[in-house]
């Protein structure tokens, strides 16, 4: 499969090929975000099975999404080296892997090791890669792409849901285990759509650049090493204001964003609801965000709300934040269908713009390292919070209260990034407006000069 090429200009292609990548990359996130969400049905047998608790058995897919994030910069770095295509292929082989080594285990370490570790592992590659090539083939219609791409969680959420309980039905979750890997390596032929771009060259100037740059690649060995080195983690991010607002909303919704997942199917039951009913609220929370997801990228491509984007994730996640705290609320099975509506409303808008905005603040060459960063700061919240909600149950023998903690802290981070970014593109108006006084003052200043030297020659 040849590579593909770029604008003449050197811009994104907007299309063609592109939307082939859009759907690499919907497979690829499908599996990564869904993944250790729908393990969740498999959880009360594996617990009775291996006698472990609440909080045990929700380690296994909080470290499945904590090392996902921690990899992030190592993803990057691979990326940058090797294109996303071998990347994501190379992830779903381990993720396939990791399922199918699962299915033999007979401790809950192990299960931590395999699905945690190893699939984390794996996921993360396929996450980061299939981002990262998005950014290289859209500009204009990114926002729409980022939606499509992202859309593959709740579909896969939706799909799985009830195929996993079947499974768990029919086979056990080992045999279920043995299926899932099979499935997952279908991230290796997301992989393969993936062609690298590459950027068009100016045959004038590039024999003069090359020549330019082989003394400095053949002197430089050890300063070239170093400056890999610090490109793993770029903590120059950390001097941006914008960064370190978004960084600190996103850590709070993603300490509370995944544990109502993984016990939404379990607070079900305990309410009575038969488990196939239960495994379908995720299918139906997956359904409505299939739809959110690219109907969010489309409102964000708008001139009213692109603009504004960082706004109009402040308000998602104090949405999503609103629907956990109301859940406790709901005892019935009617009640809970409309929890997990608005659960899917919520979830599905704040991910189609969680990378949408770290895009918007950084820039598509400053993207890859940025989210490098971002994630593998989030996998702290991502490893705590689930368990942290488990411990809850665990102690108070009652599910509500995880739904009053994520709730809280998310709604929290929503009005935090909201407030912030307010007072963020205040100071940015007003250091834009000294930096145009500074600039306007050297050049009368300069104007000043030469009148009084030309006044000079003239006398």
């Amino acid at each position: 499969m040849s590579p593909a090429t770029t604008h003449e200009l050197g811009k994104p292609l907007d299309g063609g090929w592109g939307w082939m990548v859009v759907i690499g990359a919907h497979i690829s996130i499908g599996f990564a975000y869904s993944m250790p969400k729908v393990l969740s049905i498999f959880f009360k047998v594996i617990q009775a099975d291996l006698q472990a608790s609440y909080s045990e058995i929700a380690w296994i897919s909080s470290i499945m999404l904590a090392v996902m994030y921690a990899g992030g910069p190592v993803s990057s770095m691979l990326v940058k080296r090797f294109g996303s295509r071998p990347v994501v292929m190379t992830g779903g082989l381990m993720c396939g892997v990791a399922m199918v080594s699962a299915s033999f285990g007979n401790s809950i370490v192990f299960l931590y090791f395999c699905i945690g570790i190893i699939g984390g592992c794996g996921l993360s590659l396929n996450l980061n890669a299939s981002l990262t090539i998005i950014s290289k083939y859209f500009l204009a219609k990114r926002p729409l792409a980022n939606g499509l791409a992202m859309a593959g969680s709740p579909v896969f959420v939706c799909f799985l849901a009830p195929l996993n309980q079947y499974l768990l039905n029919t086979f056990g979750w080992r045999g279920s285990f043995l299926i899932l890997g099979g499935l997952m390596l279908n991230c290796c032929v997301a992989g393969a759509l993936m062609r690298p771009v590459v950027p068009p060259q100016n045959s004038s100037s590039a024999p003069q650049k090359q020549v330019e740059e082989q003394p400095s690649n053949c002197n430089t060995k050890l300063k070239g090493n170093c400056m890999k080195t610090t490109k793993f983690l770029d903590l120059s991010f950390f001097k941006d204001r914008g960064f370190i607002i978004y960084l600190i909303g996103n850590v709070m919704y993603i300490f509370g964003a995944y544990a109502p997942i993984v016990f939404l199917s379990a607070y079900a039951i305990s309410q009575g609801v038969e488990e196939y009913s239960a495994a379908y609220l995720l299918s139906i929370m997956g359904f409505v965000d299939m739809f959110v997801r690219p109907a969010t990228g489309l409102v964000a491509n708008t001139k009213w709300i692109r603009p504004r984007v960082q706004y109009f994730f402040g308000f998602a996640m104090v949405f999503n934040g609103m629907c956990h705290l109301l859940c406790p609320l709901f005892t019935s099975y009617s009640f809970l269908v409309v929890y997990a509506v608005f659960f899917g409303v919520g979830f599905g808008m704040v991910f189609a713009l969680i990378f949408e905005c770290l895009m918007d603040l950084m820039g598509n060459e400053r993207f890859p390292s940025a989210v490098g960063l971002v994630t593998i700061i989030e996998c702290f919240p991502m490893l705590l919070g689930p368990p942290a909600a488990g411990l809850l149950v665990d102690v108070f023998d009652d599910y509500k209260y995880l739904f009053y903690m994520c709730g809280t802290v998310i709604v929290a981070g929503g009005l935090f990034l909201f407030v912030m970014n307010i007072y963020n593109y205040h100071m940015l108006e007003k250091e834009k407006a000294a930096k145009d006084r500074k600039t306007k003052n050297v050049e009368n200043q300069e104007q000043e000069t030469i009148s009084v030297s030309e006044m000079q020659q003239t006398a």
